[in-house]
């Protein structure tokens, strides 16, 4: 308990004292017309209350990731803690503040044409499509997670297959949702979701107060593997599952959606760097609550770990089986909370990824836009951009979803380190502290490199040839970092 109270006050630390560190690092410049003024057109570039731009800012970056991540990222034991409160104020907090901030500083510039702009063409072109590939990854996995939820909540429907038609339903939203004007429906309803996300989150954070604290981990026990079968080692496998609440690319590009929105540059803190610092604080109590529950659950396991492990145990009709964290989170939402808490459940689990999946598109939609130097002022060709992604999409979707989830994990964290070393040279050419975003991007380099070369489903080198290869390249970053700087004439 000792440890799950420090870490949350950490978390806020870490948004009072560093938040404010790097805001006057990048500098937030007020006698700037923001773009949402400057560009304003009625469809992506809207003003909007301050409020309003961080509740949807939280929902888009949030989803159920910091949900199901971090329960399955506990399975690791309390490390998962560390990598939440570090990951989250010194990588993904500043990672999403920073590439939102220039964001704006450049008329809310889509990702790929930041990078592009620090890092040069090639690197330009390759974000483009990279950036365009991992939209069409979030559309596909956030479609798969809810249409199956609402599937075995309904059954079949008619003549048709309960999966099959929920996924069209879904599809079908996600086409409006990312073709109409930002405030019509994302800035009407995202925000009372985003409350609800929240509201949800403040339920069970009291819950583990009014429940058995004898399960939850402390500090001491960090440094061992508690993940049943110990299949992967905590690091670098617990950086990749947990993302949401840490760090994760996909956040970075979303930031640009809501920099179309804010109406000063001085907001930026309490949105960008506010929403990721949330994510982290929900993750935290999610991580917390579900080790709690599953030390009171009678189900096989002699340690937390394996009980949790179990719970979420899905069994298919095949013989094959999958851990599934949505089975945990509506046992504990309606244990803890009631006839309220099934509500929640029901809008956190199944609409919170709905929500990430259409701004994934819509995100895609304005990427395109930014390539080709589209206008988007008729909703047909607004439309004429969206279904080429909707058609890849649903080919991906006939990708057994465990493979999709293991990899979107690994391409998501891989993306974010082309942002953090992007956002390095923006610092370094003004002059600027860039340590604060070359060092995480070093650490994610470590990361996910590591990942891909110790995952048995990859090229299984074994953990020490891994983790020379991960700290290899990441000082190879460093080293290319400081010539391409020693060049410069600043």
């Amino acid at each position: 308990m000792y440890t799950f109270i420090v870490c949350l006050i950490c978390l806020l630390l870490g948004y009072i004292i560093y938040g404010r560190i790097v805001e006057r690092i990048i500098g937030p410049d007020d006698t700037k017309v923001a773009p949402c003024y400057a560009l304003q057109d009625g469809i992506d570039y809207t003003p909007m209350p301050t409020w309003k731009v961080f509740l949807i800012q939280f929902l888009n970056i949030a989803g159920t990731g910091p949900i199901f991540g971090t329960i399955q990222g506990i399975l690791f034991g309390p490390a998962a803690y560390i990598w939440i409160v570090l990951g989250c104020i010194f990588g993904g907090a500043t990672h999403d503040y920073l590439a939102g901030m220039i964001s704006m500083k450049r008329n809310g510039a889509s990702l790929p044409e930041i990078i592009g702009d620090e890092l040069g063409k090639p690197a330009r072109q390759s974000q483009r499509l990279l950036s365009l590939f991992l939209m069409i990854l979030v559309v596909a996995v956030f479609v798969k997670t809810p249409a199956g939820l609402l599937a075995s909540m309904t059954g079949d429907i008619a003549s048709y297959d309960g999966y099959l038609f929920w996924m069209l339903i879904i599809f079908a939203y996600y086409l409006i949702a990312a073709t109409l004007p930002i405030n019509k429906i994302i800035g009407k309803i995202y925000p009372l979701f985003g409350l609800v996300l929240i509201f949800m989150a403040i339920g069970i954070f009291f819950g583990i107060f009014t429940h058995d604290q004898s399960t939850l981990p402390e500090i001491t026990e960090a440094f061992e593997n508690h993940y049943p079968g110990k299949a992967m080692p905590i690091f670098p496998a617990l950086c990749i599952t947990i993302a949401c609440g840490a760090v994760s690319g996909f956040h970075a590009t979303q930031s640009p959606m809501m920099a179309r929105c804010l109406k000063s540059e001085r907001q930026g803190r309490h949105v960008f760097y506010a929403a990721m610092i949330t994510e982290g604080i929900i993750a935290l109590i999610w991580a917390a609550a579900a080790i709690q529950f599953a030390g009171s659950l009678d189900v096989a396991g002699h340690t937390p770990y394996e009980k949790l492990y179990n719970a979420m145990l899905q069994v298919k009709a095949d013989g094959s089986s999958t851990i599934n964290p949505a089975i945990l989170v509506n046992r504990i939402s309606n244990d803890w909370l009631g006839s309220a808490g099934a509500i929640l459940a029901v809008l956190g689990v199944v609409f919170a990824p709905i929500t990430t999946g259409d701004t994934a598109l819509r995100c895609a939609r304005l990427i395109l836009t930014d390539i080709f130097h589209l206008k988007q002022d008729r909703i047909f060709k607004r439309l004429l951009l969206c279904l080429p992604i909707f058609a890849i999409s649903i080919v991906l979707l006939f990708i057994k979803f465990d493979i999709l989830w293991r990899y979107f994990a690994w391409f998501n964290q891989t993306f974010s380190i082309f942002t953090f070393f992007a956002i390095s040279v923006y610092l370094a050419k003004r002059k600027k502290p860039y340590l604060i975003t070359l060092i995480p991007g070093m650490f994610m380099m470590c990361v996910c490199v590591s990942y891909i070369c110790i995952d048995t489903y990859s090229l299984n080198l074994g953990q020490t040839a891994s983790y020379a290869i991960g700290l290899l390249s990441a000082f190879t970053v460093y080293v290319w970092f400081m010539v391409w700087k020693r060049k410069q004439t600043f």
